[in-house]
């Protein structure tokens, strides 16, 4: 992936980004940039800090150093419009699923409409969350809370949520795991449709055969550092390239440090 010199090359960039947690350092000075109506794939070990750099794009995590940008500006500097914006075209599908667990799915659902479009009235948010549960394919009662529901039904549930406003930009983190092959597969599709039609993906997957079948540009995170840097083009055609990801796919962050030492 090639760093511009300029903010505005990217539709999101980190410069300098370091995440402390206590004492302890978890993304160590990081910069990178996401094209828009690419697909980034974040990859590496476990425990390598790519969540955390995940939700520090995503503007969930306060940079201890360093700042995020969207669109050329710092999101810690958006004003409440600005945020209640960036908000509404970035959406985040978390690993697990983060549903309310004292609301009802269709109250879960319901509550992003409220807040960004306050004027719609209680038939449109109801088609639009109709529209998005069957675009994931879940198919049962809304009226239930998310325990009742399987992990791979809560994951469905996640990513019709991130769908509700439209978002130009989804953050995804492992967002196929817990899902039969159908729904799997459902969702897959659904992401290379969005992508087609513009759409801008920075996803975490363990599975190497989404980061060859998706990613423009993948991105090693190791130690809380970018250990690599490649497109999908080179992936596809270096088979060598497929192994060293899938190894660290399959390893924690200190025994993938002593494999490539």
């Amino acid at each position: 992936m090639n760093r511009g010199s300029v903010v505005d090359d990217f539709l999101i960039e980190l410069r300098n980004v370091r995440f402390d947690v206590q004492d302890n350092t978890i993304v160590d000075d990081i910069s990178l940039g996401f094209k828009e109506g690419k697909a980034t794939a974040l990859v590496g070990p476990s425990g390598g800090g790519k969540s955390t750099v995940l939700k520090l794009a995503a503007g969930l995590l306060v940079p201890s150093q360093g700042a995020v940008f969207y669109q050329g500006r710092d999101i810690a500097l958006f004003n409440r419009g600005e945020n209640l914006n960036f908000r509404r075209e970035a959406a985040v599908v978390f690993q697990d699923s983060a549903l309310w667990a004292n609301q009802t799915l269709y109250q879960t659902l319901e509550l992003p409409l409220q807040i960004h479009y306050p004027k719609m009235n209680s038939r449109t948010r109801e088609e639009r969350i109709r529209e998005v549960t069957r675009m994931v394919g879940y198919t049962r009662d809304l009226s239930v809370r998310p325990s009742q529901l399987s992990m791979g039904e809560q994951k469905l549930i996640g990513f019709a949520r991130a769908l509700l406003c439209r978002p130009n930009l989804l953050f995804l983190d492992e967002w196929t795991e817990s899902l039969d092959d159908d729904a799997g597969g459902r969702l897959v599709s659904l992401v290379k449709t969005l992508k087609e039609e513009g759409k801008t993906f920075i996803f975490i997957t363990h599975d190497v055969s989404l980061v060859t079948s998706l990613a423009d540009y993948v991105i090693m995170i190791t130690g809380g550092k970018v250990s690599m840097e490649m497109s999908g083009t080179q992936i596809n055609t270096n088979a060598d390239m497929v192994n060293i990801i899938e190894e660290g796919m399959n390893l924690c962050d200190s025994e993938y440090a002593m494999l490539i030492r």
